[in-house]
């Protein structure tokens, strides 16, 4: 193809994002290249932007991960993507990728691997496609990071009575983790402000709660036991979750081991409670098993999901102008705090 297309590029740590050129590449043989039309944005941008972190490699940079566009063109060996020409949704990261400034989201021609490449509704636009992929893979990641399989023809039945916590519920992976826990077969307890409640119990919670209560925790406790449920798992989505989560377990989960994923960075003096796993969320670093966990997020769970219809573009979109240009803007909202929302941007 060798030719060019521009890109928001990152040229030194400490931003901010420049448009410039850049050549447009091939695919390798397990990759596919595809013409972004719209990217959302999320926390890991603007701190890899500001604060080179989590690790920038290379510069200059190309950051970003959530995608949907059209394909160009697919790997000698990629089997599973759609056509040239089709609708979808990709993640598309250079931080699995060595820092390939190739690999960001944040350019008009991106390479995603094809694991990440799975085909968008007609029902939905670029831009609602654009809210799943990080979003997707850190909700299901958590799940397999406290060794619950993912795979849904296991999922708990009611008479298990298998609940979840989900602390966090309105952010933008806090509504991924209620419709995978939901798939998934749990009764699901979400916390959240009380205007984004009604929103919640729509994408699946069976209870939702307002963490700004001084009581939360007792209310929490009061449902599970009112509900007859076992609940000793749970997801910390947000900073600060993890003390009042672990006062619910306390109370609720009996003899079991709790089990407790972490979507924050684990500071090292943090909060434990005896006979109850808490573990940072994140996929393994070891290629091959994380392009298989990767392919059954996607290929898998997402692709079945949309298909049936049980997994729905989440939270509200928050559609931001500007294209390449205005992501600078619009990450800087982003920064400066949203409720209930993502920010999407088409380019």
């Amino acid at each position: 193809m060798a030719g060019t297309h521009y890109a928001a590029t990152l040229p030194q740590k400490g931003g901010p994002l420049l448009v410039e050129k850049r050549v447009t590449p091939e695919p390798g043989p397990n990759e596919v290249l595809i013409e972004v039309k719209a990217v959302a944005l999320n926390p890991v941008d603007y701190f890899q932007r500001d604060l080179g972190m989590p690790p920038v490699p290379i510069y200059p940079a190309v950051i970003g991960s959530d995608t949907a566009g059209l394909v160009v063109k697919a790997g000698s060996k990629v089997t599973t993507a759609p056509a040239p020409g089709s609708r979808v949704i990709a993640f598309a990261s250079s931080f699995y990728q060595n820092g390939s400034p190739d690999h960001g989201a944040f350019q008009k021609y991106v390479l995603a691997q094809s694991e990440a490449v799975v085909a968008l509704p007609d029902t939905l636009s670029f831009e609602e496609g654009a809210v799943f992929p990080l979003a997707v893979l850190t909700a299901l990641t958590a799940w397999t990071t406290i060794g619950i399989p993912i795979d849904t023809t296991n999922k708990y039945a009611p008479q298990d009575k298998q609940a979840a916590l989900i602390w966090g519920g309105a952010s933008s992976v806090g509504t991924f983790a209620i419709q995978s826990a939901k798939t998934l077969g749990f009764t699901v307890y979400a916390t959240a402000s009380p205007k984004h409640h009604d929103y919640l119990k729509k994408l699946g919670a069976d209870a939702v709660f307002d963490y700004n209560l001084g009581d939360v925790v007792s209310q929490i406790v009061t449902a599970a036991k009112k509900d007859g449920v076992k609940l000793y798992i749970a997801h910390c989505v947000v900073d600060g979750a993890l003390q009042p989560t672990l006062d619910v377990l306390k109370q609720t989960k009996g003899d079991a081991v709790a089990k407790v994923a972490h979507s924050p960075v684990l500071p090292p003096d943090h909060p434990t409670l005896d006979n109850t796993e808490i573990t940072f969320n994140f996929p393994s670093m070891d290629t091959a098993a994380r392009d298989k966990h990767i392919h059954q997020c996607f290929q898998v769970w997402l692709q079945d999901g949309l298909k049936s219809g049980s997994v729905v573009p989440s939270p509200t979109l928050q559609v931001e102008g500007g294209g390449l240009e205005g992501l600078n803007l619009a990450l800087d909202k982003l920064k400066a705090g949203v409720s209930g929302t993502k920010i999407v941007v088409p380019i």
